[in-house]
């Protein structure tokens, strides 16, 4: 027999009316595609490559500057 299924939060969920018997030893291929990693899906494509080399925490900034940068760049009025 062969099903498709999906994982859902780490669970392998059978389709409504698959039954196995305890013990039953099954077979699980997963396809290259679903295997590649954060890591490697960024050296695939260059401009997630891009964006990593500029996306880097900033601890010298305030830590309110996403909410205020208006404040911190042309002098806005600080927002609460």
């Amino acid at each position: 027999m062969i099903c498709t299924v999906k994982v859902e939060n780490g669970t392998i969920r059978l389709p409504s009316g698959v039954k196995l018997p305890d013990g039953a030893e099954v077979q699980l291929t997963i396809p290259d595609a679903a295997m590649k990693n954060e890591d490697t899906a960024a050296k695939d494509d260059p401009f997630l490559a891009a964006i990593e080399k500029i996306a880097k925490p900033r601890p010298n900034w305030p830590k309110d500057y996403a909410l205020n940068h208006g404040h911190y760049v042309s002098g806005e009025p600080k927002k609460p």
